[in-house]
Formats: C-alpha cells, sequence, structure tokens
C-alpha cells in the first residue's frame, strides 16, 4: 500500500473538474435564455409591428412603415419594397429608407429600379433570398453611379391573396454581420402580415370610394342661382368607410329670393344618409312656401320629422337672402348649428351670433327665432358643419378664429376656389365628415 502514489480515488472527480462542468453548464443555460429573449424580443417586435401596420389606412402609409419594420425588426441600415406592375415582370413603384437625402439626389438620375439584377431575381424566383455578397452574385448587374455601397442583402416576396404584390428588399445589417435564418424568419412572418394588411387597406379604399360616391349622389348639383354666385364643397371624414349625414341645398325662388341650407344629421351609418336625404327633401318642399319665415319653416319640419322618421338629432341652418331697396337682407334661423360667417369686400370676417335654437328632434314645442341683417355688396356668407372646425385639442373658440383667418385670406378667389380652400386647409382633426356652401352678393 505504502508504494500507492498520493491522488484522487477511482470514480470520485476532482473538486476543480466539478467546477468546471458546472460552470461550462451555466454558461450554457446562460447561452439558453439569452437566445429565448432575444427570440421573446423578436417575437414582440414582431407583433408591434403587426399591430403597427394594421392601423394605417393609405396604402402609401402602409407600405412605407412595412420597409420601416422590417429594417427595425432586423437591424438593416437599408430598405425597400417594390411593388410590380399588373404583368408582374417589372417593378411599378419603388418605396425606399435609409438613404440620405443626398444619395436621393444622386440617384434621381437613375430613375425607378426596374427590377434587373438580383432585384429582378426575387421576382423571377420568389423564394427568400439570402446574399453575403451582392457583387458576387450570379445575378448582379452592378450599381447605378451614387448608389451606396451594399454588399448583404435579404429578399422576401409579399402575397396578397396569392398573388405577389412585390418584394421587401433589407441591407447592410448595422453590426455588419450577414443576414441569417432568424432574420429571414422574422421577415418572413412580416411579410405575411404586411400581404394581409395592404389587402385590408385596399379593401378599405374600395368601401371608402363607394360609401362617398354614394354620398356626393344625395347631395345636389348647385343650380343657377343668378344675380347671385354659389359654391359648396363636400369632403368625407378621414377614416370613412361610413356614411356621413353633412349636406347642403340652395333653392331659387321667385323675385330674386334664394334659400340656402346646411345641416348635420346625427350619426354615420346607412340609416344617418337615409335621414339625410328625407330631411333635405322636407325641407326642399317647406321652403316653397314664402309666407312663412326662416324659423316657422323649421319648426313645422321638426313637427313633420317627429311623425315620419326615427328622431334623428339634426342641427341645420336655414336661410333666405332677399332684395331689400339696393342691397340685400339675410334671414335666418338655426337648429343648434354652427354660425354662419360673413366675409366683406374689405375682407372683414365676423361670425352672425344669434340665438341658436334647438336642434331638430330634441323638443317641438319650443320656438325658433328669427334673424336679420343686410348685407353689403360682394359679400360672401359662408355655411359650414362642425366638420370643418371641429378638433379634440383645440377649444371651438381658436377653431372658429382660425376659419375666419382662413377665409380672410381667401376672400379674394372666385367662390369655387374660396370653398376648396376652406376644405384644403380647414382648422379640425378630419375624423368627420364637412360640407361647406357660400354664396356672394353681386355688386352695387
Amino acid at each position: 500500500m505504502a508504494g500507492h502514489k498520493a491522488g484522487r480515488q477511482p470514480g470520485r472527480p476532482y473538486l476543480p473538474d466539478l467546477h468546471m462542468r458546472l460552470r461550462s453548464e451555466l454558461g450554457r443555460i446562460d447561452d439558453q435564455l439569452r437566445a429565448l429573449l432575444t427570440s421573446m424580443d423578436r417575437l414582440q417586435g414582431l407583433l408591434d409591428a403587426v399591430v403597427a401596420i394594421s392601423r394605417e389606412v393609405e396604402l402609401p402609409a402602409v407600405l412605407h412603415r412595412i420597409v420601416t419594420t422590417a429594417m427595425d425588426l432586423v437591424g438593416a441600415r437599408y430598405g425597400a419594397l417594390g411593388v410590380l406592375d399588373e404583368a408582374g415582370e417589372s417593378l411599378d413603384q419603388f418605396i425606399s429608407a435609409g438613404l440620405t437625402q443626398r444619395e436621393r439626389d444622386a440617384l434621381a438620375a437613375a430613375g425607378l429600379p426596374r427590377g434587373l439584377g438580383v432585384l429582378g431575381h426575387l421576382i423571377r424566383y420568389p423564394d427568400p433570398l439570402r446574399i453575403d455578397d451582392i457583387q458576387g452574385h450570379p445575378s448582379s448587374a452592378g450599381f447605378p453611379a451614387g448608389h451606396p455601397r451594399m454588399r448583404t442583402l435579404l429578399g422576401v416576396a409579399i402575397t396578397v391573396r396569392g398573388e405577389i404584390y412585390g418584394d421587401l428588399y433589407l441591407s447592410e445589417r448595422e453590426d455588419g454581420q450577414p443576414f441569417d435564418v432568424h432574420d429571414e424568419n422574422v421577415v418572413v412572418a412580416l411579410a405575411s402580415a404586411a400581404g394581409i394588411a395592404i389587402e385590408n387597406v385596399r379593401l378599405f379604399e374600395r368601401i371608402r370610394l363607394g360609401a362617398e360616391q354614394f354620398q356626393r349622389l344625395l347631395l345636389p348639383t348647385l343650380p343657377d342661382l343668378r344675380p347671385f354666385t354659389a359654391a359648396a364643397i363636400y369632403r368625407p371624414a378621414a377614416e370613412p368607410s361610413q356614411l356621413g349625414g353633412d349636406w347642403y341645398d340652395a333653392i331659387p325662388l321667385p323675385d330674386h329670393v334664394v334659400a340656402v341650407v346646411i345641416g348635420d344629421v346625427g350619426g354615420h351609418d346607412l340609416q344617418a344618409a337615409a335621414a339625410m336625404a328625407a330631411t333635405r327633401n322636407m325641407l326642399r318642399a317647406l321652403v316653397l312656401d314664402q309666407g312663412r319665415p326662416p324659423g316657422a319653416v323649421l319648426a313645422q319640419l321638426d313637427r313633420t320629422l317627429e311623425t315620419v322618421t326615427n328622431d334623428r338629432v339634426t342641427t341645420t341652418t336655414l336661410a333666405r337672402i332677399e332684395p331689400e331697396g339696393c342691397r340685400w337682407r339675410l334671414r335666418w334661423s338655426t337648429a343648434g348649428h354652427v354660425p354662419p360667417l360673413l366675409v366683406t369686400r374689405e375682407r372683414h370676417a365676423l361670425y352672425l351670433l344669434a340665438e341658436p335654437g334647438l336642434p331638430l328632434g330634441v323638443d317641438t314645442t319650443q320656438p325658433r327665432p328669427d334673424h336679420s341683417r343686410l348685407l353689403p355688396p360682394e359679400a360672401t356668407v359662408v355655411f359650414f358643419t362642425d366638420g370643418l372646425i371641429e378638433h379634440p385639442a383645440h377649444p371651438i373658440d381658436r377653431s372658429l378664429s382660425d376659419l375666419a383667418r382662413l377665409a380672410r385670406v381667401h376672400a379674394g378667389l372666385p367662390l369655387p376656389d374660396f370653398v376648396k380652400a376652406l376644405a384644403d386647409h380647414h382648422p379640425s382633426d378630419g375624423h368627420d365628415d364637412m360640407a361647406v356652401l357660400a354664396l356672394r352678393t353681386p355688386p352695387a
């Protein structure tokens, strides 16, 4: 026994060996946890990206959001989305991100990419494509003058209803590494969601167009109102797909009298549009009785609506402009509607503030006051709905002031251009549809 060398006993490892094995195992578990956290972060990023893309309601915004989101998910410096033409053989649109303005200017002369080189390869073979050296790829056709140097590429096709819509291209990871299989997987998942988002926006656009066309069919074409000039405009809400209840009308009456009406039926659905059409037609019939002032006409309209409709709350202004000597007198009554705006030839703007009365459909027993004001020559009276001025972040007084300032700036324009300017630069947030009708008195 004395001849045995001192050492470890059989079957019992050295303590340092155990520590090394434990350290190695802990390191492996740490790597797995890090990989799991990275995967969770990517999954959460992908979910956030899908939600962000689905919120867009305009196609250009959706396409740009797809590109920038893909860049964020894989840490790419450059990104682009090429939309194919109807034949599916070349690029019809090209949305890019990551280029500086100087790079964009340098590439402007080259024009829209036509889908050659590696871009064309993905068009012909729409499987996911990862390239570590673009110039070394057999399909490479080089870069145009002024193009930033790009070495790596990740390309994924986007399909909509089973057809190739376009291709998503990413280049140059920020960390300098080539794109890997994890990048490919997350971009492929994003492309699937992008295809759904694109189809939803297309469907939304068709619904919006149909709703807007139907709404416009319900609105009249203004008749010849000489000696007055008049113009009107209607704009749907920024987030449509629903019908609106805004309407306007102008009716020439005997003895150079003109009746003007603007109104807004509560709600944004087919019932609101039907109630709007019924209200407008009833009011047209009642206006023909010239013996009653506007307030009495609105009171009769309110009682009639109570018996034939489902009590839709409606705001409206009914006005008559009639000759008085060598000038014109405006007589009007409102039912809870925003006041008309008067803009003089000298570009003074003031609101015709008066007792507004209750909206239609609230209480038919309440009186409806009438108001009157002389109009100077070449004065413009602007009737509008609240969609032109409402903004949740601004008080109504500020929006009214902004509209008056806008009207003063554009008061010298012909009336069609004038109402368009108001609709183009309105102070509202666009959440509601809007209607504007402007009438201008003749020269003295």
